[in-house]
């Protein structure tokens, strides 16, 4: 095929799907090595950059998905109903960061961490889809594991959970001193 006609299949492809399509799969159906798919597909990304078009392609974890730019949300909304936004608190956010570095984790294992019942923010998370049950622990009860899912790096702009920061050590030292601090406040009171 030439090249012309592969974008185009790709464009389809990466259209009609309306979710992130392993690069293994798009190879597939154009019939190329996914090297050879990936340096399409990336070329791809920086003609749609370039032309100042209002949708882009974006790299998901070894995926590709087709949606529009953020810049085009205003001239969108006008024509559509406003899309509900999702309200991450600080209770959410805090749980969807245990489970981001943690994962998979289980319930008991985020409240052990947070200290508190965390069963509204879990599934305030899965109702979100930022988090989803990616399967269930060997051990009695089996219990739900949760991981993030394709929307969280979509929601927060990374290609993959490697993308996350890194926390600093010294950072985690001085959170411990701080709550050793706090709960020894707690006990002479």
């Amino acid at each position: 095929m030439e090249l012309k006609k592969v974008e185009a299949a790709i464009e389809a492809i990466l259209f009609t799907m309306g979710e992130a399509v392993e690069v293994e799969r798009i190879a597939a159906a154009i019939e190329h090595d996914t090297d050879t798919t990936k340096k399409i597909i990336r070329n791809m990304m920086d003609q749609y950059d370039s032309e100042e078009r209002g949708i882009q392609i974006i790299e998901l974890d070894g995926a590709f998905q087709m949606c529009t730019k953020p810049e085009m949300y205003e001239s969108i909304i006008k024509i559509t109903h406003i899309p509900k936004k999702h309200v991450l608190t600080d209770v959410l956010l805090e749980t969807l960061s245990i489970i981001a570095y943690k994962q998979p984790i289980t319930k008991q294992e985020i409240e052990a961490i947070r200290g508190v019942k965390s069963d509204h923010a879990v599934n305030k998370l899965v109702e979100y889809n930022l988090v989803c049950e990616v399967g269930r622990m060997d051990a009695p009860g089996r219990p739900i594991l949760f991981g993030t899912t394709e929307e969280f790096l979509r929601s927060f702009g990374i290609q993959s959970l490697q993308d996350l920061p890194v926390i600093n050590p010294e950072k985690v030292e001085d959170f411990k001193l701080e709550a050793e601090e706090e709960i020894q406040l707690t006990l002479d009171i």
